[in-house]
């Protein structure tokens, strides 16, 4: 009997950690892919909006640096960013499964925040961004990107 409560003990341990596993891959990978922009759901303001806007993402499962623009890990801190004349640094945190915020700085004064939120069914992804250009001025960019 002892013998099938440990035998239990240990399935069970190991069930749970799968699981748990699958769960964080699961949120690193949602953000993951090509995501063409709808101009017909988007907003910018300022605009005139790009035409044609398509951003490939890379997260790895395990947490390895994510990859748009530039290389970051979701810890909070901040990394160098290089090609946005508005930041030199760039911070990323996972608000929730679907969410991650990006925090844009030049010189460490915040410059712009940009948020993206996966759909549950995870075919659409919004970005707001929030902020200011490299000119000073105000933008509250709406983006719906499809996925590709």
């Amino acid at each position: 009997m002892k013998r099938i409560k440990k035998f239990a003990f240990w399935a069970t341990t190991l069930l749970l950690a799968a699981v748990i596993l699958n769960v964080a891959a699961h949120a690193a990978d949602v953000q993951s892919g090509t995501w063409k922009m709808n101009p017909a759901k988007s907003k910018y303001s300022p605009g005139p909006a790009p035409k044609e806007l398509t951003v490939k993402v890379e997260v790895g499962a395990d947490g390895t640096p994510t990859h748009v623009q530039y290389n970051a890990k979701f810890d909070g801190k901040d990394y160098p960013v290089t090609g946005l004349p508005y930041a030199d640094t760039v911070m990323v945190q996972k608000i929730d499964a679907n969410t991650i915020q990006s925090t844009l700085k030049k010189g460490g004064q915040v410059m712009m925040t940009v948020k993206s939120t996966v759909s549950p069914d995870g075919k659409t992804r919004t970005t707001t961004f929030t902020g200011k250009d490299a000119q000073g001025n105000a933008v509250n960019n709406v983006v719906v990107y499809d996925k590709q």
